[in-house]
């Protein structure tokens, strides 16, 4: 599925609403993304577009409770990106971290039973978009970094995210039906108070401890390397 865009302004925010030929309703456009994370950037960009795609595969709109859940193998600048367009957060529930490292994100819609993978292709690269930004970005972020340094990066990044938005998703995107394992909705535990610190601390996550309830910071853990 190929989506095409509008245009960014030379501010870099990319105010890119792709057009949305699909059942699904009020995609939010590319400048609320940015204004939560802080700054544009090209994970910022990845993670739009993950969230964009998966919203028409799964003809959904933004999550209200936990109609959808998703589930992300990597804490990067993407994952902003998904709250905002999904819906899905830490706070409600319905988004789950797995740490695996990879670009990859299974999106699933318990309304209708259906799941989306997504991951980054592997021949698509941000830098082979931009030549000199793999030296920019490493001359901004030196010790030795001047405001000027910084500024220039900064163009760059925003040219290479305008240049994301531009390329047809299918281009960026490996997109496929995942197995459907639903995770149960988010669940609220009692909390307890902690016998080492003094604070509470949710039942599901409590140790014992010499026969005390203690916090996982509090608790000392006993391995023999098994």
């Amino acid at each position: 599925m190929n989506t095409p865009v509008k245009t960014s302004d030379n501010s870099g925010n990319a105010d890119n609403n792709r057009e949305n030929k699909s059942a699904t309703p009020n995609i939010k456009p590319f400048s609320e993304a940015v204004r939560f994370h802080g700054h544009t950037c090209p994970g910022l960009a990845m993670g739009y577009l993950v969230a964009v795609r998966a919203m028409k595969e799964l003809c959904s709109g933004r999550s209200e409770d936990e109609e959808l859940v998703a589930i992300v193998e990597n804490d990067s600048c993407s994952i902003d990106a998904i709250q905002v367009v999904t819906g899905c957060t830490i706070g409600k529930g319905n988004l789950i971290f797995s740490d695996h490292g990879k670009q990859a994100y299974t999106i699933i819609n318990r309304t209708i039973k259906k799941a989306i993978r997504i991951s980054l292709k592997s021949e698509f690269n941000t830098d082979n978009l931009d030549p000199e930004l793999a030296t920019l970005r490493e001359k901004a972020f030196s010790e030795e970094a001047t405001e000027q340094d910084k500024k220039v990066f900064r163009k760059h990044m925003e040219e290479v995210v305008s240049t994301m938005m531009k390329i047809p998703d299918d281009e960026i995107l490996n997109v496929r039906e995942a197995g459907l394992e639903i995770p149960e909705k988010a669940r609220i535990f009692k909390s307890v108070r902690c016998a080492g610190c003094g604070e509470m601390v949710s039942e599901s996550r409590a140790r014992v401890q010499n026969g005390k309830i203690v916090c996982i910071p509090c608790f000392d853990a006993y391995s023999r390397g098994w």
